[in-house]
């Protein structure tokens, strides 16, 4: 429980272990999702640049590190998420991906619950939003 009750009723569990991958004759695919209310975003980060330190009180998210290592923090942790790495920030959790290498990077996002950008409280922000 938490002291948000919108948050409370909006309790996302970490999509990563239901994962499918599925190989075919031509290669394979990964199912992220299967008939679920999400909102899929690819993100691209350029280099020397990072997202707002943030949070969000209706979603989870997803983020799949598409190209290059990207920094991100998910709460208490910050480490370099290599290219392929899945990452779960649940709902509430402080967030933030940073790009210190010399290439942009793509991050895909599966948003899970209701999608709002409104929802997203800065709590660091280097361009004053």
């Amino acid at each position: 429980m938490t002291d948000n009750p919108e948050m409370d009723e909006q309790i996302f569990t970490d999509p990563r272990p239901d994962i499918v991958v599925s190989h075919r004759p031509w290669g394979s695919f990964e199912q992220f999702v299967l008939n679920q209310e999400v909102t899929v975003k690819i993100l691209t980060v350029h280099s020397g640049e990072r997202l707002s330190l943030q949070t969000h009180s209706a979603r989870g998210e997803m983020w799949k590190i598409l190209d290059v290592p990207l920094d991100v923090t998910a709460g208490e942790r910050t480490w370099t998420a290599e290219a392929g790495e899945a990452v779960w920030i649940a709902c509430g959790i402080e967030h933030r991906i940073a790009n210190h290498g010399r290439t942009a990077g793509r991050v895909l996002e599966v948003a899970f619950g209701k999608f709002d950008e409104h929802d997203i409280v800065r709590i660091d922000d280097v361009y004053g939003r």
